[in-house]
């Protein structure tokens, strides 16, 4: 590995700090796979991480969670206060407390700032490697090519000996803190034992062969057995899951599990022989997703018929309407979804959406009311962004509609297509207004954005080497 790749190595190892003891560049992976919004999950998410995050002192508003549609059992911290969580974690974890445990090792990489760390640590093991280098290189000139070659060589792995012992540390110190945050939210960390267990230490064996200098995390058994003292310790360690998380845990395992496995798997785990709401839930997506409409309505009619007040079996059955070109039907449920769980933000475009497919101008005017509270709350949502400046186009309102183009392209960070929309939004739009200054501002932003790039762009084609 050259000294430049060795450098990107190191930087990808910060992009999470995991649980999971495989993986490092997980932003990377993240994007990849693609991020999922679903207000069911993201408020049951919440719910297990906010107990958590005022156990470590940290305001819960200033912690985003995002869920990611990747098979792997992982989850990882990134981007300063951001937490993911992988669809393979969820969907492969037996009971609340596993990924609870999971969340509050995340807490404790966000409390101890240890993105913010290992930066400093990485900036640390780069300097002694380019030292350790040049001294090869001054060897090599002086005669001794065999001396220069070694300390070349042995730079590298010296540099990722010296990080990958800041973050194992890390890993550990995370590790104890989840114990701490679990403990004092009245929680037990036997899910975070159970977890490591059945999950990880069953690939120990192919990390025994791995060069320590490459082992970002400690040995899977290590850490159990760290973990184990503390837990028995702990005085919550008898703790169990309350009845309300286990149900929220099983209709969102289940859910997934409907969108995300092929309708033959889906049966395999929820039998037509199983009643309980969680197998009719996962039926029921399933069911959708291959267009038998009859059956998902008919699972799915049952659980309002039994619960009316759960807001997302309403949502469900008014994206299945919304989404097989039923949109006026689909508005009742849209609407008393949101009436269930006010203030949701992907509630009220769900709504919005309804509206004005089914009711075009005449929906518009509540749609675009509905979206404007929506970014208030997700102020770089694009997909809203799109549905206000649709709307405000059905209502004729050009610059406006435009100006919500450049925002949505702005959320986006296509800065290119966001200056263009804000510059012809500005033209129109009355000055000394609020709107006014928001595609003043974008146009600045963009554009100063867009000729730093080029710089960018222009300095390393004039780095490249002469051919």
């Amino acid at each position: 590995m050259a000294a430049s790749s060795l450098s990107a190595c190191l930087r990808s190892a910060l992009c999470g700090l995991a649980i999971f003891a495989a993986s490092a560049a997980h932003t990377q992976e993240a994007s990849a796979q693609g991020l999922i919004r679903d207000a069911e999950i993201e408020e049951t998410l919440r719910l297990y991480e906010t107990p958590l995050l005022e156990a470590a002192r940290l305001n819960p508003d200033d912690v985003d969670i995002y869920l990611v549609s990747d098979p792997s059992i992982n989850a990882f911290v990134s981007g300063g206060q951001n937490i993911f969580v992988h669809t393979g974690l969820i969907m492969q974890a037996e009971n609340p407390n596993e990924i609870i445990g999971v969340l509050a090792h995340e807490t404790g990489h966000i409390a101890g700032g240890h993105l913010a760390r290992s930066r400093e640590a990485m900036d640390q093991a780069l300097g002694p490697m380019l030292i350790s280098i040049g001294l090869g290189v001054l060897a090599i000139a002086a005669g001794a090519p065999d001396a220069g070659a070694a300390l070349i060589a042995g730079s590298q792995s010296f540099a990722m000996g010296s990080f990958v012992r800041h973050t194992q540390a890390q890993e550990s110190s995370a590790d104890q803190a989840a114990v701490e945050y679990l403990d004092a939210s009245g929680q037990t960390g036997h899910g975070l034992i159970s977890f490591f267990n059945r999950e990880l230490r069953v690939y120990e064996f192919r990390t025994r062969n791995v060069p320590p200098w490459m082992m970002t995390h400690p040995f899977s058994s290590d850490r159990v057995e760290s973990l184990r003292l503390r837990v028995e310790q702990a005085q919550n360690r008898d703790a169990t899951d309350t009845e309300d998380n286990v149900r929220r845990f099983r209709f969102m395992q289940a859910k997934l599990i409907g969108f995300i496995q092929s309708q033959g798997q889906t049966l395999a785990r929820y039998p037509l022989s199983d009643r309980s709401p969680y197998a009719r839930y996962a039926r029921a997506v399933a069911y959708y997703r291959v267009s038998d409409l009859a059956r998902a309505r008919s699972e799915l009619d049952s659980l309002i018929a039994e619960d009316p007040n759960n807001p997302y079996f309403q949502e469900l059955a008014g994206q299945i309407l919304f989404e097989n070109g039923r949109a006026a039907e689909s508005i009742p449920f849209h609407r008393r979804s949101l009436q269930l769980a006010p203030n949701s933000p992907l509630l009220q475009i769900n709504l919005a959406r309804a509206l004005t497919a089914a009711n075009g101008r005449d929906g518009a005017e509540e749609a675009v009311r509905l979206l404007q509270q929506a970014i208030q709350r997700e102020p770089d949502n694009a997909f809203a962004w799109r549905e206000i400046a649709q709307a405000r186009d059905l209502l004729g309102q050009e610059a406006l509609a435009q100006l919500a183009s450049a925002e949505q392209n702005f959320a986006l960070g296509d800065y290119g297509s966001a200056l263009s929309f804000a510059e012809r939004a500005r033209r129109t739009l009355p000055r000394n207004t609020t709107d006014y200054q928001r595609a003043n501002d974008i146009v600045t932003f963009a554009g100063n954005e867009m000729r730093d790039r080029a710089n960018d762009r222009r300095n390393r084609g004039s780095l490249a080497p002469a051919r």
